[in-house]
């Protein structure tokens, strides 16, 4: 079995040591993602805005792994703010309403203050 890890290019990653994602075998870890655009290393205010950046950074790492959305099996929702969750479904059903992962909402702090929302999932290659 090989193991492979994907770098997004977040500063985050070489700060605290950890990968965007870990293949292992038929396996996709994506790690807690945020609505950072790595590019700029930019935030919106919008926890909508932020939940779509969320969804694309994934996508990138999903795309690296060799896999995509209908290989999602779980994915847990982390916010500091219960209010917020809802006005991020719309987004979320565009995703997830075919694949219906197993699914997880948390409510807790996260690492940076203007962070509203992070999305991590786990994904089996076919």
């Amino acid at each position: 079995m090989t193991r492979r890890v994907i770098l997004s290019g977040s500063t985050f990653e070489d700060q605290i040591g950890y990968a965007r994602a870990v293949v292992d075998g038929d396996r996709v870890y994506v790690s807690g993602t945020t609505g950072f655009d790595y590019r700029t290393m930019t935030i919106s205010d919008d926890v909508v805005a932020q939940a779509e950046q969320c969804l694309r950074n994934i996508e990138s790492a999903l795309t690296e792994a060799g896999c995509g959305w209908a290989d999602v099996v779980r994915v847990r929702y982390l916010l500091p703010d219960r209010a917020d969750f809802e006005p991020c479904w719309p987004v979320l059903r565009r995703y997830f309403a075919n694949v219906r992962p197993a699914a997880t909402m948390v409510v807790c702090g996260l690492a940076d203050p203007r962070m509203k929302i992070e999305i991590e999932v786990d994904a089996r290659r076919r």
